[in-house]
């Protein structure tokens, strides 16, 4: 994220890996007059370096790409980063879709797009990353699983648990609202945000159901019987560990 240097707000920095140089020249321009830093990168390993000497805040990353495509190279960094991933492509499977998101990506965008709706996107999930810093008040410690949204840092048995930005807002958002079912709508809204334009019958609803999969992983003792992150068939899902537990509720893994 951005940061003071010498007094002035530095310009948060976006790293575009795409090896069509005319559409990054568009992008670069678009995103400039916007205030935004732009970095470009036309193959994976100049993406690598790139993001490892920048720190970018944000990576808009294409699939379609020579040598090695972008899911493979959005994996490569994840295992270094959590910066929030925007994935472009001109391919609309579903499958396509699920491959992103498997491979880390936050948000996936299918070409052609509007310039705008990048935008909302990318200030969406700039605002989502800041939230680790924010002064949260929420806690949870169980003895086993440790959650402290002030600080912005989760444990498991004492071991520090990594999680993507879009993993944390969905944990954050279910913590503080623990024992409360929380709809699938809800949660796509206030953690995808307004600018996210999934509908939540169709990719929207896809997605919630991918992170909450990720979080039981990493999580859960065991993923298949979930204790923290609970399902509510047909209506959403809640934190609910023991002691919050309402007998009256059917509960069950996605």
């Amino acid at each position: 994220m951005a940061f003071a240097r010498e007094g002035i707000l530095a310009k948060e920095k976006i790293l575009l890996v795409d090896d069509d140089l005319e559409f990054y020249e568009l992008l670069k321009h678009q995103l400039s007059t916007r205030g935004f830093e732009v970095l470009h990168a036309d193959f994976w390993r100049e993406a690598i370096r790139l993001a490892y000497e920048n720190h970018p805040d944000l990576i808009i990353l294409d699939v379609m790409m020579a040598e090695m495509d972008g899911f493979e190279v959005c994996r490569r960094l994840r295992e270094m980063s959590d910066v929030p991933i925007i994935m472009l492509t001109a391919r609309t499977s579903k499958d396509d879709l699920l491959s992103g998101f498997q491979a880390g990506a936050d948000d996936y965008l299918s070409k052609p797009f509007l310039l705008d709706e990048l935008h909302a996107r990318i200030k969406a999930l700039l605002k989502r990353s800041k939230t680790r810093d924010n002064k949260w008040t929420e806690t949870f410690d169980d003895g086993n699983l440790s959650i402290d949204l002030k600080e912005g840092v989760v444990r498991k048995e004492g071991e520090v648990i990594t999680l993507t930005p879009t993993e944390y807002q969905l944990l954050s958002r279910l913590v503080r609202n623990r024992g409360s079912v929380m709809s699938h709508s809800e949660l796509v809204r206030k953690v995808w945000g307004t600018g996210y334009l999934m509908t939540e019958s169709t990719s929207g609803k896809t997605s919630l159901q991918l992170y909450i999969g990720y979080l039981r992983n990493k999580l859960e003792d065991d993923p298949s019987e979930p204790h923290y992150i609970q399902t509510k068939w047909g209506v959403g899902y809640w934190f609910a560990p023991e002691t919050y537990l309402d007998t009256d509720l059917n509960n069950g893994s996605a």
